[in-house]
């Protein structure tokens, strides 16, 4: 008989009490699901269990609450040995879908140059080569395919990172992680990916909190902003009005020092869009505009909005934050975007356009006739509402 771990179990996996609880209610005919709903588990969780720890000396399933316990602190017992330690035929199959030569077509290797990885801001990385560099689920997910009678050579695409990654895992070489298309050599804790989040971000500001009206576009003044990069860290802040599709551009320019000066800790940005630069540009232009048609402002998560607390009070427009990685919560201003990039293409010093000049692009820009305004142009849309927002204000003050 194993011994029981000397480490209390986690709420993660079921305890004795739970599984005798499991036998009681499978005993008296419950359904899984029913039992899931008292024990208060997934439905999956109880699933698993009855298949996996079940008695089968009887012939059938039958589940008991002392066999299921034995059977689970056996699985938990660590070290064990790795699957493809065991078995060298499937040690093969992974290492050669892994590393296995480029082969021109006459069937000479052809190693490829060593190209040094210079990425600093995401770890420590492998100089890349040449290979098939098959990734760990492709491997894993072939396997079948290749052998499909043969359920000794399985694995999951998780055992092959794990053998790769941890160490005293054995059965595969750390230096095979330059095969990896990453290149990592070190595995990213999920822990540090979920604190990466904004702290200038609060819940009540984001996409999901912004009025219904501005998604359907019947209501104007509402905007998504954005920032298009060039060569050196320069930008071009950008603001389309999401009904007429009128876009206005943010005159981004360096600051005095840029390229000459050491970088100041919690000093300015001196590349000219950290987040008091992108303020400004955007209460000097949107100021202007009636405040009818300056309801709201949706940008991605960059750093640059970090002062949209004090955009608020100086423009007057509340500023919502889309989910993170996802660019088609703002679509109206990445299809602008790319029509920019014709004009200013990436690449290029986008420092060297002049306030003049990239409001002559913007002009042109809404100049343009329209499919989805009838054929109009923006520009002649907005100022349909100028208009109107214009006279509406000389009625309620008159």
């Amino acid at each position: 008989m194993f011994r029981p771990s000397a480490k209390p179990l986690s709420g993660r996996y079921l305890s004795f009490a739970e599984r005798e609880e499991i036998a009681l209610l499978r005993a008296q005919g419950q359904s899984m699901q029913e039992v899931a709903r008292r024990l208060g588990r997934a439905a999956s969780t109880i699933s698993r269990e009855l298949r996996r720890n079940a008695a089968t000396r009887s012939g059938g399933l039958e589940y008991r609450a002392t066999t299921a316990q034995w059977h689970a602190e056996r699985a938990a017992r660590r070290p064990k040995p790795t699957k493809l330690a065991l078995n060298a035929a499937l040690r093969t199959y992974v290492e050669e879908r892994l590393t296995g030569a480029v082969v021109a077509p006459g069937g000479a290797a052809v190693p490829g140059p060593t190209v040094a990885w210079k990425g600093r801001r995401h770890g420590p990385r492998q100089d890349r080569r040449w290979a098939n560099a098959w990734s760990p689920e492709q491997i894993a997910r072939r396997l079948p395919v290749d052998f499909p009678d043969d359920e000794t050579m399985r694995i999951s695409h998780e055992a092959i990172y794990q053998a790769l990654f941890v160490q005293g895992r054995g059965a595969l070489r750390h230096e095979l992680t330059a095969c990896l298309r990453t290149g990592r050599v070190l595995r990213t804790p999920r822990a540090r990916t979920r604190r990466r989040g904004k702290t200038f971000i609060s819940p009540d500001i984001m996409i999901s909190q912004r009025p219904a009206e501005a998604a359907d576009r019947a209501v104007p003044g509402h905007w998504e902003g954005d920032l298009i990069l060039g060569l050196g860290s320069s930008a071009i802040g950008t603001l389309v009005e999401r009904t007429t599709r009128f876009t206005l551009l943010l005159h981004l320019p360096r600051m005095t020092g840029h390229g000459h000066e050491g970088r100041v800790k919690n000093g300015p940005a001196l590349a000219g869009h950290g987040a008091e630069a992108v303020r400004d540009a955007i209460t000097r232009t949107i100021i202007t505009l009636p405040e009818a048609l300056r309801r709201s402002l949706t940008w991605d998560q960059g750093a640059e909005m970090a002062q949209h607390a004090n955009l608020r009070v100086d423009a007057g427009v509340q500023v919502y934050f889309c989910d993170p990685h996802s660019p088609w919560q703002r679509g109206t201003n990445e299809n602008t975007n790319g029509l920019l990039r014709q004009y200013f293409p990436k690449g290029t010093d986008l420092s060297v356009h002049s306030a003049e000049a990239i409001a002559a692009v913007a002009a042109t820009l809404n100049a343009r006739p329209r499919k989805t305004l009838g054929w109009k142009t923006p520009a002649e849309a907005f100022d349909k509402l100028l208009r109107s927002a214009n006279e509406h204000h000389v009625a309620t003050t008159t």
